[in-house]
């Protein structure tokens, strides 16, 4: 029998470290606004980001490279007029790079961004489609170039760019194919986390209204607490409560005390600071808002303006999602307690103690305005302070 050598193929020499750079985590928080998430993140992107880019590297050796998404908060339907913003690079420049925008009508990126579509040139300076903007902010030297479109959700929202391909003069088709793949990873990183926030989310949330709920309640105000300690501000709490809300249930059916829930959520959501404040449902028809900043006679007039908001307002006013036709229901009343931070508690407490006796004191209060004649506002410790 013959016997034949076989010689195992050498390994690839592995490629240098390279240096990354990318946004700080609460600049790049904003690149992933893309279902309107809510309170602070738990999940950070950066390092997936930056490991993608330097796997890309690994298999495509050059001397550059960059991720650029546009910003959701400022996307037009016009996708000419939006921009792109440097998120994550490396390459020689990259620190100079990170943060800077370009329009999302110029260069090879934006060609990409627009169309959908890779695109490649060798000879950078002499592509129409180059933009030598950024080459001499930055004083590099574009030579070669390839761009990939990044998907989320099926919608172009950004793109993937590396510079300068070495040992080569240009881009393969070969490279292209594989940074497409890479282009996909991007996607799936950034889904996921959005997957991960979406259910965190929900989790946080009350379903009928949309508001938070009871459970989450309790973690942002202690976290808010804590923040306004630190800063040496005050804090407001607003206790609510419908009155005789049980009427509603009895007179139109349950479908119509639902969706008259619904409406109020939507009207509480509304009064507070959806970054700084919180809207929750804490059950049943009880509501409370919690607004950072905000003293007691700034706290007893958002109560009193919001009381006078419920009274006013006509509900079922249309067909709703929960109850198919118009009822247009007026003459709703409530009822609110408020404490506040600085007013009813000491520096004593710990942050959970605050948090108990605040809300504790609110609903208090609340009762007040219940018993004294509903359809007011009442503060922890005092007499009912306003009438209708």
């Amino acid at each position: 029998m013959k016997t034949v050598a076989v010689r195992e193929p050498a390994s690839p020499a592995p490629a240098p470290a390279i240096e990354l750079e990318s946004l700080d985590a609460q600049e790049l928080e904003r690149f992933l606004d893309r279902r309107r998430a809510g309170l602070s993140p738990e999940l950070s992107l950066t390092d997936n980001l930056l490991e993608v880019l330097r796997k890309a590297n690994e298999f495509v050796p050059s001397a550059a490279g960059s991720i650029l998404l546009d910003d959701p908060r400022e996307k037009y339907r016009d996708r000419n007029s939006n921009t792109l913003t440097f998120i994550a690079a490396f390459g020689d420049k990259a620190a100079e790079l990170i943060g800077q925008r370009i329009p999302a009508d110029r260069g090879i990126a934006g060609r990409a961004y627009l169309t959908g579509s890779a695109y490649s040139t060798a000879e950078a300076h002499h592509d129409p489609y180059f933009f030598s903007g950024v080459d001499e902010s930055i004083r590099y030297t574009t030579r070669s170039v390839v761009a990939i479109p990044v998907r989320i959700e099926h919608e172009v929202c950004g793109v993937l760019e590396l510079v300068n391909r070495e040992h080569q003069e240009g881009f393969s088709d070969n490279d292209r194919n594989l940074l497409e793949i890479f282009a996909s990873y991007i996607s799936i990183s950034i889904q996921n986390v959005l997957d991960g926030r979406q259910a965190q989310e929900i989790a946080k949330r009350d379903n009928l209204t949309g508001l938070y709920n009871d459970r989450f309640l309790h973690v942002a105000l202690t976290r808010s607490i804590h923040d306004c300690r630190t800063a040496g501000s005050d804090l407001a709490i607003l206790f609510l409560d419908l009155d005789f809300f049980k009427r509603v249930n009895d007179t139109h059916g349950h479908l119509a005390g639902s969706q008259v829930l619904r409406e109020v959520g939507g009207l509480l959501g509304a009064r507070v600071d959806p970054v700084a404040g919180l809207a929750a449902r804490y059950g049943g028809d009880e509501f409370v808002l919690v607004v950072p900043g905000l003293d007691l006679d700034g706290a007893v007039d958002l109560a009193e303006e919001t009381r006078n908001e419920i009274n006013r307002a006509l509900f079922c006013d249309a067909p709703g999602e929960i109850l198919p036709e118009a009822l247009r229901l007026g003459g709703l009343t409530c009822s609110i307690g408020v404490a506040t931070l600085k007013r009813h508690l000491t520096d004593e407490l710990s942050e959970e103690e605050c948090r108990s006796a605040i809300l504790r004191l609110a609903d208090a209060a609340m009762y007040v305005a219940k018993e004294t004649g509903r359809n007011r506002t009442a503060v922890a410790g005092q007499p009912v302070r306003r009438r209708p």
